[in-house]
């Protein structure tokens, strides 16, 4: 057994101490880089992504075929094209947030960016980048589709969609990719979050036509608290004030508010 002196551990208390520098935090590029990595590298998420352009190609063969040759219109083919586009984007938005407790994988990601703020940000970015990315290339396919139904059918191309009308479109579409984040992170599980979704998008605006119908008192007062339906407003083209208004009212109700009480309980919750 070794017994320091006095002396030494006077010299020993001398010296300088070396400090290690901590290490730097992981860019949030980087964070972004791997959620968006992860929303691809799985069969799932690979087949779930490539089903929106072979949606859009079904929906723009399927105009082509059967559309009377008066509606070969661009509209008519961002219309068809749009449909399945507002039911699987948000499905995207779910799984990209619920991935992390179905798959039992937060406890490696938040160990390793233990600021959960970071990684949802991140999943959020890359959720409507691959929302808005999949509207432009179904845009595309709906352009060539255009193209060649009036070119088989001999009359002239119509283009009665200007760029006002697409953007309202986008947002419309990346609103409801946003309903799905909301629900992935309020809900944390896949099943229960897309079955919520289609509550949500399908249930519901169901219940409020029906209500708005029967009561008038409803009626006036459905743009400012559905969701749903001020939302459908930007796919007619055109917005006006109060229909901004309404639609940022009810998206505080819908949207805002339960995606902070969802963050908040996501910060606090236990991961296993």
């Amino acid at each position: 057994m070794t017994t320091m002196t006095p002396a030494a551990t006077s010299d020993l208390a001398r010296r300088p101490v070396t400090r290690t520098a901590p290490p730097a935090p992981i860019p949030f590029s980087r964070v972004v880089a791997v959620e968006a990595r992860k929303s691809f590298d799985t069969r799932s998420g690979f087949w779930l992504l490539a089903s929106i352009g072979i949606t859009a190609l079904l929906a723009t063969g399927a105009v082509l075929l059967w559309a009377p040759r008066d509606e070969l219109t661009y509209d008519t083919f961002a219309g068809a094209i749009g449909f399945p586009m507002a039911v699987i984007l948000p499905m995207v938005a779910v799984l990209a947030v619920t991935s992390e407790w179905s798959q039992r994988s937060g406890l490696t990601t938040f160990t390793l960016v233990p600021h959960r703020g970071r990684v949802i940000a991140a999943k959020a970015v890359v959720a409507v980048a691959v929302g808005v990315g999949s509207m432009l290339v179904a845009m595309v396919i709906g352009a060539v589709g255009n193209v060649v139904g009036s070119a088989i059918a001999g009359v002239d191309t119509v283009w009665d969609d200007g760029p006002r009308t697409l953007a309202f479109i986008v947002l419309g579409n990346v609103l409801g990719l946003l309903i799905g984040f909301m629900l992935g992170v309020v809900i944390r599980n896949s099943a229960g979050a897309i079955v919520g979704y289609f509550v949500y998008g399908f249930v519901l605006p169901t219940l409020a036509m029906l209500l708005a119908n029967g009561q008038a008192w409803f009626h006036d007062l459905q743009p400012w608290v559905d969701f749903n339906f001020a939302q459908g407003q930007l796919f007619n083209g055109t917005m006006t004030g109060e229909q901004w208004g309404q639609l940022g009212t009810s998206g505080l109700i819908w949207l805002v508010a339960p995606l902070a009480v969802g963050l908040t309980m996501l910060m606090r919750s236990e991961v296993k």
